[in-house]
């Protein structure tokens, strides 16, 4: 553990030296949620106001926990309906990887379409982002000040467009894909060579509900390929008891990290309480204690129940 805790530094002012000597994006901050498969107005716009009424959602992530330094993630979102079609999103997040911080502000539209059997929501977003270091002093580890590491502690900030579709068909089957960062600007005029791939989120999912046990299983399917990040599916299995007033789920990530995750919820009137816990199968692994993920949601105003097909 000591032999790690005295490597982590200098592999981080790696990190910092490279991503400053190239001005790219640190990475795409919504891979950080693994709960994102249930909550897809985290990371798809076209899911904002879907739900028919007004919901807030608080979500914090503590990956790799109990090593110094580790990646800490909190984000704000709310969204609801602006009329009988348009609804409106705004998001705040901010991620601490040891001295690397990113913040994230988003405001976003969707326009939702509704026949007597599908429910399409087309979103778009505008994002402000800001990567920096966090609490760092230049001249801590480096025997004189360094100019770069000193222009990059006031950060790099960029606006973003990001485009979504997410829809529900028959009130069990979801579909989705979000194009993030579509378009990417930074504020500054530094001319930079800030190449980057156009990334897309995927994600299709199946709910059933016993008619006997009243038991729903809602497996899906999340693919990710994001700028900056190993290219990865998350393999879901989401099952409600009781009405959906208690939450049971698993997940397996396979690509350049395969994850498994443990999911533990409840809903009691309008609030939800979500929990998991996932573990990896790297070496790094023996180093920290897992990542924890919590997502607490408030609905507000109506909520329009879907009808779920029963299972004989």
């Amino acid at each position: 553990m000591k032999l790690i805790q005295k490597i982590w530094m200098p592999a981080l002012m790696c990190i910092v030296f490279v991503s400053s000597a190239v001005a790219q994006r640190y990475f795409d901050e919504r891979y950080v949620y693994s709960h994102s498969f249930f909550n897809q107005v985290l990371v798809n716009p076209g899911a904002i106001a879907q739900h028919g009424g007004q919901q807030l959602l608080i979500n914090y992530r503590n990956t790799w926990s109990t090593f110094p330094g580790s990646p800490k993630t909190v984000s704000l979102s709310y969204d609801g309906m602006l009329g009988n079609r348009l609804g409106i999103g705004v998001l705040a997040l901010q991620d601490n990887f040891g001295a690397l911080q990113t913040t994230k502000g988003q405001l976003g539209f969707s326009y939702n379409i509704k026949s007597a059997t599908n429910q399409l929501g087309i979103g778009l977003s505008a994002e402000y982002i800001k990567h920096g270091l966090n609490n760092y002093n230049a001249g801590s580890s480096l025997n004189e000040p360094d100019a770069v590491i000193n222009a990059r502690r006031e950060g790099i900030e960029y606006i973003d467009a990001s485009f979504g579709v997410h829809g529900i068909y028959n009130g069990q089957f979801t579909y989705g894909i979000a194009l993030p960062s579509l378009i990417s600007s930074r504020i500054d005029n530094t001319t930079v060579n800030d190449e980057r791939e156009i990334g897309f989120m995927l994600n299709f999912g199946y709910k059933v509900t016993s008619a006997s046990t009243g038991i729903s299983m809602s497996p899906s399917i999340l693919l990710k390929k994001l700028n900056n990040v190993p290219t990865h599916v998350d393999l879901n299995l989401k099952l409600g008891f009781l009405e959906e007033k208690l939450t049971g789920g698993v997940t397996y990530r396979v690509g350049a990290d395969k994850m498994l995750g443990f999911l533990l919820g409840m809903n009691i009137d309008r609030i939800g309480f979500y929990y998991s816990y996932n573990v990896s199968n790297q070496q790094f692994q023996d180093y920290n204690n897992g990542s924890h993920e919590i997502t607490a949601r408030v609905d507000i105003g109506t909520k329009k129940e879907k009808p779920a097909v029963e299972m004989k």
